[in-house]
């Protein structure tokens, strides 16, 4: 018996809101030092206008 249904279709069928990965780069102060330390984070988002309206502070 053939196959009813391909891979192909299976992944079809699973359409997931498309997230966009953005580096986030923050320059933080040292305690010990008087030098800058920077800390990468990667965010998921889905539009890219939607990284304006984000809080990055924290």
């Amino acid at each position: 018996m053939a196959k009813t249904q391909t891979f192909g279709d299976k992944t079809k069928k699973k359409k997931a809101v498309e997230m966009i990965n953005v580096k986030v780069i923050k320059g933080v102060p040292s305690t010990k030092t008087n030098a800058l330390r920077f800390l990468e984070s990667f965010i998921q988002v889905a539009d890219v206008a939607e990284i304006e309206k984000m809080d990055l502070t924290k």
